[in-house]
């Protein structure tokens, strides 16, 4: 596995692919890699036939009062972990090439940004645009895979790739979960073992609502008893919403609807989503 870490060294790397013929698949991250990243790595290996990885902390996307400081970084660790996953090449910038002195472009994504976490997370997608933005450029792909368990920023890649033109397939990749149903995450780093117990109400309490909803009960009444459930479980709830799947605006009946939610447990933020059937 190649590592590059700056713009010269990646265009030349990636120029030698190109002249192979090879279909680029990318995987943007921001490293602490787990099982859920793997996941999009072998997805990458059958969409492309080389796989390219980013490692980028992105500080335009953690709000004044977020964790950006204590965001875990591995990157030793992460390394092999992709070198041994078959990964071709490890695109690891620093911020200072990543956002040089005078940089003042920033792209935003109206609509599907604005509701859920871009309500309780202002400015959040608009540095995620951003910078994904200046990773296709850089990379200039044939795919990108993203987790589904982030489906508003699926999404809000999607708008921004179909509304700026950019030759580039996103395919997104079904949520990892532990064996007790909790959506891997590398902020689950943070929770303490009793919160950790605590944190599986979170994927029951979607599941029972959309139960609920696809069995055509009550829907504010089921975001009623998630919330209630999520609650008596220790989270502080930000929100626990039923959308449209793409647009994120109400759902629409005949339209693939989604169930999200952000909470907080023992100051951890987690967030979760499920299809409703």
């Amino acid at each position: 596995m190649q590592t590059v870490r700056q713009i010269d060294d990646l265009r030349q790397a990636l120029d030698a692919f190109r002249s192979e013929g090879a279909r680029l698949a990318f995987v943007p991250t921001m490293g602490a890699l787990h099982d859920g990243h793997m996941a999009l790595v072998e997805a990458a290996k059958r969409a492309g036939n080389r796989v390219i990885v980013s490692i980028f902390v992105n500080p335009i996307q953690f709000g004044p009062n977020e964790d950006l400081a204590k965001y875990p970084r591995r990157e030793q660790a992460d390394s092999r972990l992709l070198a041994n996953a078959g990964v071709d090449l490890l695109w690891m910038p620093t911020p200072e090439i990543m956002y040089p002195e005078g940089f003042a472009t920033s792209v935003r994504v109206s609509g599907v940004s604005e509701p859920l976490d871009g309500a309780h997370r202002p400015g959040h997608f608009d540095g995620v645009a951003t910078v994904v933005s200046k990773l296709f450029h850089q990379v200039q792909p044939h795919v990108a895979l993203f987790g589904e368990k982030d489906w508003q920023q699926l999404q809000v890649i999607r708008r921004m790739v179909a509304d700026l033109d950019m030759p580039i397939e996103i395919q997104g990749v079904p949520t990892q979960r532990e064996d007790d149903g909790l959506a891997l995450s590398s902020r689950n780093a943070y929770l303490m073992p009793e919160d950790r117990a605590r944190a599986v109400a979170l994927p029951r309490a979607l599941g029972a609502a959309a139960k609920t909803i696809g069995e055509g009960g009550d829907r504010a009444a089921a975001l009623a008893q998630a919330q209630d459930s999520l609650t008596a479980a220790g989270f502080e709830v930000d929100y626990v919403a039923l959308v449209d799947a793409e647009s994120l605006a109400a759902p629409i009946d005949g339209r693939p609807m989604r169930l999200l939610a952000a909470a907080r447990i023992g100051g951890t933020r987690l967030i979760d989503n499920i299809p409703v059937l």
